[in-house]
């Protein structure tokens, strides 16, 4: 078996292997009929060249005429006119970049048309045949009818420009910003593949805590490298912008968004822009939060400093992406409260290309957190979804975590904003309150690892996002099934333990790491590991602000008794949180102090239960581990052993998560471990010394002790 680095993605286009499969698609696809020449649709003629040569193990070539086996690859204006095909039954739900595939008979011989709307269109339907093939997939009979449910599919990057980037675990930028615009890497337009095959269509290139040098003319000329490569495969960029850059770079005294000469500076700066990039997607920013700027600093609301920006982008279709991650730690309120309380009165009030761009959750990124209550309150303004690709707070690209249950568990969460059925993806799709704008952003795992994201699995979260950026409805399971045949094999004996260890990773991963509703209680800056005991700085950086663990229980209470944050959801979902016993355990400790002796369903004590779930995490690794060394023989020697090695260093840091808290938790239970329990082999002490100076992600990376 070859050895395989995992450069290639799921684009392998490895031959198919079963026999009556190859004999089926070798007779039905014969050559390619391109209807119109132009950058997009070269690749997708190439894409398909290529993939189906590979696929099929012999030659496939164009033709200018159509017999039996042919596919037509067009826009539908361009069959219709020159082929007086009627497609306009197929795409009478197309709408957008959608696309359609279909097996029919033309002038007597059997054909396949791959059509869209736009090139763009032609080109998704050329990946989604391919991967039809990849997946081992009969194409007799065939109808697909596909749109994208919404419109932007964003990758975000927080890829510095000094070549770092921050919370970022698979290397350092894909950007050589030192070498552009001069050096362009084979790897921006594998890149733009890559993401076209998913229907991911735009990229901001920068951080969201911007630095100002991205708007000016020499970095612009080398963002306008990147989107000439990308622009092809239907991928526009966008920037992350500091808001006080009108001083930083242009030479005011103010950012001030209601000053004449800043709203000028930002006029003429987009219309610099849109001539250097004329397909340029619009801004993205972080604004008076964490320390960056932003127009509360001059009294001004979100709404003001959005708008501002907005107007200046709104001649070119340009968009603002205005992010909702807002707190304060000198406001003496529950820090999952505080957006909600900033952009509420907002609502209804920005202009109409802003998107309030919203975590999944109130808090950031945590391994499982309730849906952010936003969802569903702001009923007049469009939301987009921000979701965190790269694993942060999962044990960065060392765990195995799939992340695509993590994602429905979110977009299938009903708000009951407009009663049952008003799930967040039908708030970011648009279909619940009419929106025209709708977009989805994923804070990218890439990075300059070979294998693109350093862990081979953690690719198939890049995957898992894109697809349910295009589709939300899709399942988890049946995306890791595509990602695992595209990726390895359609063997059955590797597909079925390997669909297993995906859709049981992301819950060990809470169980090991942060059971039953506990959050942020990771080492303090980089994430890196445990760090239940943090308590220095300002509180809303601290672990113990939120797990409040205290000799009567663990938890905090978000109920009417304490920060009452369960009041910013609708009614059903208060109804049922509010009582300890009808809370979902598995969110208890988010939303309740609850005491160490409680009974919970599984008939143990809560103490009892925080042991028994921890152990449960440290199990499932193991039992992932055997899982893999069983299918040793279904997989290239390379990336079995790069996977197998990632897996002992998961089993070893979900030990650590377990002992160091349990630990660190008993010190205020005072009860023993259940019989049976797998006891630390160290002492709290010796886990609250042990000390990570470099790991991947941060600016400063040294701790002090």
């Amino acid at each position: 078996m070859k050895n395989e680095d995992g450069y290639s993605l799921w684009l392998r286009y490895f031959r198919v292997k079963d026999n009556a499969l190859i004999e089926d698609y070798r007779r039905d696809l014969i050559n390619i009929k391109v209807m119109k020449s132009s950058p997009t649709m070269e690749v997708a003629k190439d894409e398909l060249i290529r993939g189906l040569s590979c696929l099929l193990g012999r030659e496939i070539t164009t033709c200018t005429g159509i017999k039996k086996g042919t596919i037509i690859l067009g826009v539908k204006a361009d069959i219709e006119a020159q082929h007086s095909i009627n497609l306009e039954p197929e795409f009478t739900t197309i709408v957008g970049d959608g696309y359609v595939i279909i097996r029919t008979i033309y002038e007597g011989k059997d054909i396949f048309i791959i059509s869209g709307l736009s090139e763009i269109g032609v080109l998704y339907g050329t990946f989604h045949f391919l991967r039809l093939i990849q997946t081992h997939v009969p194409l007799n009979p065939l109808s697909i009818k596909k749109s994208p449910k919404i419109q932007l599919r964003i990758l975000n990057h927080w890829d510095n420009l000094d070549g770092t980037v921050e919370r970022g675990y698979a290397g350092c930028s894909l950007w050589d910003w030192h070498r552009l615009p001069g050096l362009i890497s084979p790897r921006y337009k594998d890149y733009a593949r890559a993401n076209a095959s998913i229907g991911i269509n735009g990229a901001v290139l920068n951080n969201v805590n911007a630095n100002s040098l991205s708007l000016t003319i020499e970095y612009l000329e080398k963002a306008k490298v990147l989107a000439d490569v990308f622009r092809p495969y239907g991928i526009k960029v966008y920037l992350s912008v500091r808001f006080s850059a009108p001083m930083e770079i242009g030479g005011l005294k103010t950012s001030d968004p209601k000053d004449k000469k800043v709203i000028f500076w930002w006029k003429s700066k987009v219309s610099e822009i849109y001539g250097i990039i004329p397909d340029f997607g619009g801004f993205i920013v972080k604004a008076n939060s964490e320390g960056q700027p932003g127009p509360q600093d001059y009294g001004r609301s979100q709404a003001d400093g959005a708008n501002m920006l907005a107007h200046a982008l709104k001649p070119y279709g340009g968009v603002v992406m205005w992010r909702a991650f807002v707190y304060d730690f000198n406001i003496k309120e529950d820090r999952a409260k505080q957006a909600f309380n900033e952009f509420i009165p907002l609502d209804g009030m920005f202009m109409d290309n802003v998107l309030i761009q919203v975590k999944n959750g109130p808090i950031d990124f945590q391994p499982r957190e309730p849906f952010h209550p936003l969802f569903g309150a702001m009923k007049e303004t469009p939301l987009m979804m921000e979701f965190q690709i790269t694993q942060e707070y999962l044990g960065l690209a060392t765990n195995l975590v799939y992340l695509g249950p993590l994602f429905k568990e979110c977009l299938d969460s009903d708000t009951y904003a407009e009663g049952k059925g008003s799930s967040v993806g039908r708030i970011i799709d648009g279909s619940l309150y009419n929106n025209k704008l709708t977009g989805i952003a994923g804070v990218a795992n890439i990075g300059t690892d070979r294998n693109w994201c350093g862990h081979h699995f953690a690719q198939g979260n890049w995957y898992v996002f894109g697809r349910l950026a295009w589709d939300h409805t899709l399942g988890a399971e049946e995306i890791a099934d595509e990602w695992i045949r595209m990726t390895f094999s359609n063997c059955r004996e590797l597909l079925n333990p390997v669909s297993s260890m995906m859709m049981t990773s992301r819950e060990a991963a809470v169980n090991y790491m942060t059971p039953l509703g506990l959050h942020h209680i990771m080492a303090h800056n980089h994430h890196y590991g445990p760090g239940p005991w943090v308590d220095q700085g300002r509180p809303d950086w601290t672990s113990t602000y939120y797990h409040q663990a205290d000799p009567s229980g663990i938890g905090f209470d978000r109920t009417v008794t304490g920060s009452n944050a369960l009041s910013q959801y609708s009614l059903p979902i208060q109804e049922l949180y509010a009582n300890e016993d009808t809370c979902p355990e598995n969110l208890l400790l988010w939303f309740h102090h609850v005491s160490w002796d409680k009974q919970m369903k599984s008939g143990r004590t809560l103490w009892e239960e925080l042991c028994f779930k921890y152990e449960a995490g440290v199990e499932a690794v193991r039992k992932m581990r055997q899982t893999w060394d069983s299918i040793k023989d279904k997989v290239d020697e390379e990336r079995f052993t790069h996977v197998q090695a990632s897996l002992g260093i998961q089993e070893q840091e979900a030990i650590w998560w377990k002992s160091a808290c349990l630990l660190y938790f008993q010190s205020f239970s005072r009860l023993p471990f259940p019989k049976g329990y797998d006891l630390p082999t160290h002492t709290l002490d010796y886990y609250k010394k042990k000390r990570h100076y470099f790991v991947p992600g941060i600016y400063n990376p040294f701790i002090k002790k």
